[in-house]
C-alpha cells in the first residue's frame, strides 16, 4: 500500500483502505487521461453541488453551502484546464466511472434516506479524492504537484462539511447513521481495491 504524505487528519482517520500502489503507478504513466478525468470530476462535483440546491431549495444551510461548494469546484475546474492547456491535453466530456456510477446506484431512492445518501456519498468522494491527490503529489511534475498539493485542505473541508450535513440534515439514530455509512464505506473500499477495466481518477486496480 501506498504511504500517503500531507493527508489532513480527517481523512486519515476516516479511511480504512489507501489507495492501491497499482493505482498510484498507473495514474503516474497516464496524467493526460488522469487530469482530463479529474477536470470533468470537478464539473461534476459542482453539477452535483446545484442538484441538492435544486431539489432541497427549502434547506437553507445546506443551500448556501451546497452554493459556495459549486463555486469552488468550478474554480478547481478552471485551474484544471489551465494545467490541461498547458500539457496540450483537449477537454472532453466522459462518462461516470464505475466508482461514481456504483456509489450512485447504492443512493435509495425514498426520503429521507435517498437525502443521507447522497451527502455521504458525496463525503466519500471528497474524502477519497483528497486522499488519491496525497498519495500522488510525491510522484508528480511540478506544476501538478503544486496544483494538488493546494486541494488538500479544500477537499478536506468538503468532505467535513458533506459530512456535518448528513448527521444534521437527517433525523435519525447514531447507530443507523454509523451503520448506512459503514455499508457505504464498504463499497467504496471494494470499488478502489477490485480490478477495474477503465482508468479513471478514482478506478480501482488496473485490471
Amino acid at each position: 500500500m501506498v504511504v500517503t504524505h500531507g493527508l489532513p487528519e480527517p481523512i486519515n482517520a476516516f479511511f480504512d483502505t489507501p489507495t492501491p500502489a497499482a493505482w498510484v503507478k498507473e495514474a503516474c504513466n497516464r496524467l493526460p487521461e488522469l487530469l482530463l478525468d479529474h477536470a470533468n470530476c470537478e464539473l461534476k462535483a459542482a453539477s452535483t453541488a446545484l442538484g441538492f440546491i435544486y431539489r432541497y431549495s427549502d434547506r437553507s444551510a445546506l443551500s448556501h453551502r451546497m452554493s459556495r461548494l459549486a463555486r469552488e469546484e468550478l474554480r478547481h475546474f478552471e485551474q484544471a484546464k489551465v494545467l490541461m492547456d498547458e500539457m496540450e491535453v483537449p477537454f472532453e466530456r466522459l462518462s461516470a466511472s464505475r466508482y461514481a456510477g456504483q456509489l450512485r446506484q447504492a443512493v435509495r431512492r425514498e426520503e429521507p434516506g435517498r437525502l443521507l445518501d447522497m451527502l455521504l456519498v458525496g463525503a466519500l468522494i471528497e474524502a477519497r479524492s483528497c486522499e488519491r491527490f496525497a498519495a500522488l503529489i510525491p510522484h508528480l511534475p511540478e506544476s501538478l504537484s503544486r496544483f494538488y498539493a493546494g486541494l488538500l485542505s479544500s477537499e478536506a473541508r468538503h468532505f467535513e462539511h458533506y459530512l456535518e450535513f448528513a448527521r444534521i440534515e437527517v433525523d435519525i439514530s447514531e447507530e443507523d447513521f454509523d451503520e448506512r455509512l459503514a455499508e457505504l464505506k464498504s463499497l467504496e473500499a471494494r470499488l478502489i481495491s477490485e480490478p477495474d477495466d477503465q482508468f479513471r481518477f478514482h478506478s480501482g486496480v488496473p485490471a
